[in-house]
């Protein structure tokens, strides 16, 4: 087998183990040398092209961005791509040189797959704008039976932090041979749903398997059966994360008492005007029981905010003044089909206008 890679040969000893195609095949090591190694394969089977290699246990001393990587970023970055994912993510330093190299160009997503990731987490989802909860590649480095646990810790700081959470990997794993997943798959789904992550990712399934398009349905199914669900809204407040006082944060208060308001007078919509995608971002972090229709001046920002939980994106002028505000909320909000003439919606803005991190008002309107 040729493995490109001389930094994991540099970090290989005897009696290492190296796990390939996601722990389905495993080999000890027994010799080996700045460009080789023996091994001893404990459990064998077929291993194909462009198949991933773990080094369980070994902090590797190799940056997260190989060469090709940076060509490849800046090829992406050149095609006006909105998020950037970074794989091997093992310390908070990877995302803090992807973070240079894109240079504000786009967001920055980290997949976390390696436990020496987690061990750092509070400073890996800090340096992120995003994050990927990877728990196929997760459960090949540590034990199976800790990845559940890991993945509701992982949603829950995202959640307090307001950074989206994605959970991806082996969601409908038998869907890549079967037009129909297994039941414990479709719960498994539910459950992240449930938690409360802003996303739900298909991997092989759609990118390889024999079925995508009934892959991506059912995945759609069950979001939908999920949401619909009359306790779904209570796990969602069962778990929602507590706001911390900050005499500084006005936007974390406006948008706190945006979902006050927004279940008390049963709003069909909630409408936020944001140039960074901030608010929108803090608006989706409090959960509200309505959809937030997310207005921006900047295309970027309202292609980034589509990752966003309950967050539907439209790329529109700012308004002027304060008279044109609600005249403006009510008549996006009933083009879009978010609200019904003559019921309530929630309007959060900053003033002055289009100036970033200056959310500090929120007025209610009628559509």
């Amino acid at each position: 087998m040729n493995l490109p890679h001389p930094e994991i040969f540099a970090a290989l000893v005897p009696g290492a183990e190296l796990l390939l195609d996601d722990g389905k095949l495993r080999v000890r090591v027994q010799r080996c040398d700045a460009a080789s190694a023996d091994t001893t394969v404990l459990v064998g089977g077929r291993l194909s092209e462009r198949k991933g290699v773990n080094v369980p246990g070994v902090m590797l001393p190799i940056s997260a961005l190989t060469a090709k990587d940076r060509a490849d970023l800046e090829t992406a970055l050149s095609l006006g791509a909105d998020w950037i994912a970074l794989s091997f993510v093992q310390r908070p330093e990877d995302l803090t040189e992807a973070r240079a190299l894109i240079a504000g160009r786009a967001a920055l997503l980290a997949k976390l797959e390696k436990p020496s990731a987690v061990e750092r987490l509070g400073e890996v989802v800090a340096a992120a704008d995003a994050v990927m909860v990877a728990r196929g590649d997760l459960g090949v480095g540590m034990p199976a039976e800790q990845v559940p646990a890991i993945q509701k810790r992982i949603v829950k700081l995202c959640r307090k932090l307001g950074k989206p959470v994605i959970v991806a990997t082996q969601m409908l794993e038998s869907m890549i041979e079967s037009p129909v997943p297994t039941r414990a798959e479709a719960s498994d789904v539910a459950t992240a749903i449930y938690d409360g992550a802003d996303a739900v990712m298909l991997s092989a399934e759609s990118a390889a398997g024999q079925y995508p398009l009934q892959a991506v349905t059912m995945m759609n199914r069950i979001i939908e059966g999920t949401e619909s669900d009359p306790q779904y809204r209570e796990f969602i407040e069962a778990s929602q994360a507590a706001t911390e006082a900050d005499t500084h944060n006005v936007t974390q208060a406006v948008c706190s008492a945006m979902r006050s308001a927004a279940a008390l007078l049963r709003a069909d919509a909630i409408v936020c005007y944001t140039s960074s995608g901030h608010t929108s971002l803090r608006a989706a972090r409090e959960r509200p029981q309505a959809p937030i229709l997310s207005l921006s001046p900047h295309l970027a920002t309202s292609r980034k905010l589509a990752l966003a939980w309950g967050v539907h994106s439209m790329h529109v002028p700012d308004p002027t003044s304060l008279d044109e505000l609600a005249p403006m909320a009510t008549a996006v909000a009933r083009e879009q089909g978010f609200a019904q003439p003559g019921r309530p919606i929630v309007i959060l803005a900053g003033v002055p206008f289009g100036e970033s991190g200056t959310t500090n008002m929120m007025r209610v309107a009628v559509a």
